[in-house]
This record gives structure tokens, sequence and C-alpha cells, in this order.
């Protein structure tokens, strides 16, 4: 993407701030975040903020291209409050997506999630059967439902991107995430300071761990090409929860063994598999950071 004017909406958040950052090189970029779980400090100075919400009225809408990342992103957060949970991750996309169409931009391209194919230990296709388990995911499974509301009815590029277990690490922009952190970033802070990271159950269940850096081509990539649509981002590569402590341990130059204790998690998603044969078809995708070169990364401000 070159000289568009772009919004990303959650733009102070993890992934929104890794986006907007690489965006701002060529383009003039607005990131909206109401600092729920984003904080201005990971933006870069080219960047513009907003502080506002989703459920706004007078969004910065004037835009070629949204990004809409912005979402109560943990089951945890829903069970707690469905009604804001609908209220942001429905309403909140429905609304900015009227904003901006409304100005004229017909390219969306908007951040979905890997939990609504349930624990799955093979690659997992767009087309398989999905279900809501959690309010969480029934709220990303109404986003797409919308999306493709929006592409039949308004003729606009809607591409849902279904994440698999982003992370970067503290020593990038997800320090702020704290406990919603991703658990590479959890466990190898804990293992840094000496700590034992908790798992739920035996530690067997396995992750897609995909970092962000991908995650931002795939979804520079998804607006170049206009996709439409729901489209996977994941490496089609699993590790357990034990092995990634294992691999922590020896990059970090620990021996900490971890805590197990029983799951207290319903409807808990035990494995995780993506297959990205569909992105990469349609924009020549692939992950480029393998899982080593990942936590290598994570651990490096550590030694």
């Amino acid at each position: 993407m070159k000289n568009e004017r772009v919004l990303v909406t959650g733009g102070a958040g993890f992934i929104g701030s890794n986006l907007a950052n690489h965006l701002a090189d060529e383009n003039e970029v607005v990131a909206l975040d109401d600092l729920y779980l984003g904080t201005p400090e990971n933006l870069h100075d080219d960047v513009e903020f907003v502080d506002g919400s989703v459920l706004d009225d007078d969004l910065p809408a004037d835009v070629d291209v949204l990004f809409h990342i912005a979402a109560l992103s943990s089951r945890n957060m829903h069970e707690e409050n469905p009604q804001r949970g609908v209220r942001v991750n429905v309403e909140g996309f429905v609304n900015t997506v009227e904003q901006v169409r409304e100005h004229g931009c017909d390219t969306v391209v908007y951040a979905s999630t890997s939990s609504i194919y349930g624990s799955q230990t093979e690659p997992c296709p767009e087309d398989m059967p999905v279900h809501a388990a959690t309010g969480y995911e029934a709220s990303k499974l109404a986003r797409e439902q919308y999306g493709e509301y929006y592409s039949d009815f308004h003729d606009m590029s809607m591409a849902g991107m279904r994440f698999f277990s982003v992370y970067q690490g503290y020593g990038g922009a997800e320090e702020h995430k704290g406990e919603f952190a991703n658990l590479i970033a959890q466990f190898a802070d804990e293992l840094a300071d000496g700590e034992a990271p908790v798992i739920f159950g035996d530690g067997t269940q396995t992750r897609d761990f995909t970092h962000v850096d991908d995650i931002v081509r795939g979804l520079e990539l998804a607006a170049d090409h206009e996709l439409d649509g729901i489209y996977n981002l994941g490496t089609g590569e699993s590790y357990s929860l034990n092995e990634l402590v294992e691999e922590l341990n020896d990059r970090l130059g620990t021996d900490i063994e971890p805590e197990y204790v029983e799951n207290p998690m319903k409807n808990y998603v035990h494995d995780t598999m993506a297959d990205p044969s569909k992105m990469r078809a349609a924009t020549g995708w692939d992950p480029e950071i393998s899982f080593d070169e990942g936590l290598d990364q994570v651990c490096a401000q550590y030694r």
C-alpha cells in the first residue's frame, strides 16, 4: 500500500499498533483507540492518534481503507459483560463500516478469530464447519456475517482474517496487555524472572503461534488485493505448551518446571492449526518468521 489514507481501529493495541506503524511509512494513518487495551506509547510519531471508541458517532471515517482490529479480544471479557462484548465487537463493527462506507471507502479488512474452529489437531480450512462455543466466538461469527452482508449488499471488499495465536513478546507492543498477552510473552517473562508459568491441564494443548510481523504483512496484502471473504492467518504448524516452556528455558538459560493446575475454563480450545493455503493462493502470503526465530526474538531482551 502507498499513498492511501487509512483508519486502523484498535490502533494503539498490540496488533493494531504494529499495523499502523508499518503502514505509516508510506501512507497517511489514523489510529483510533479507546485505550481499554491499548496505549499511545505503542505508536510512532508519524501515526495520527485519535482517542475514541468504535461506538462513537463522529469517527475519522474519510479514508480509503479501513483495518478494523478493535475488539474485546478475550473470552473472559465477554463472559463478564456479554452486553458490552456485543456492543464493541458487533455494533462497533457495523458502526465503523457504515461511517467509512458513507465516505466512499469500499475496502475493509477486519479481525476475526481461529477459536471458532474449536479444537483441531489438523489444518483447518476456511470452509470447514465453525461453532460459537463462547460469547467471544459468537461476536466474531456475527462480525463475519455482517461482513458477508456488506459484501453482497453494498459491493464492498470485506476481508475477514482469522488470526491464530498472535505473539511478539514484551520487547514489542505486547507488554501493556499483561494477563491478556499471548502465552509466549507471558511464559518468557515469568521464566526470565525465575517464576514458574502456570499451565491449565497437562500442557499437551497445542497452538499455531503466528508472529505479529507475519500478521501485519497478511493484513496489508488483504487490502492490496481487495480480498473478499474469510482467510486464515496462521503458520500451519502447532506446538504444545510443554514444548514452548522447554524451548524458552533453553533460550533463557533457565530450568524451571511449569506449574500444572486444573483447567477452570469451560469450552476450552485445546488445539489450533491453520490451513493458510487460501491466503497463499490469493496473495502469495507465507509466514516468514519460524517458531524458533520468533522465540529467539522474544527472548533477546532478557539476554
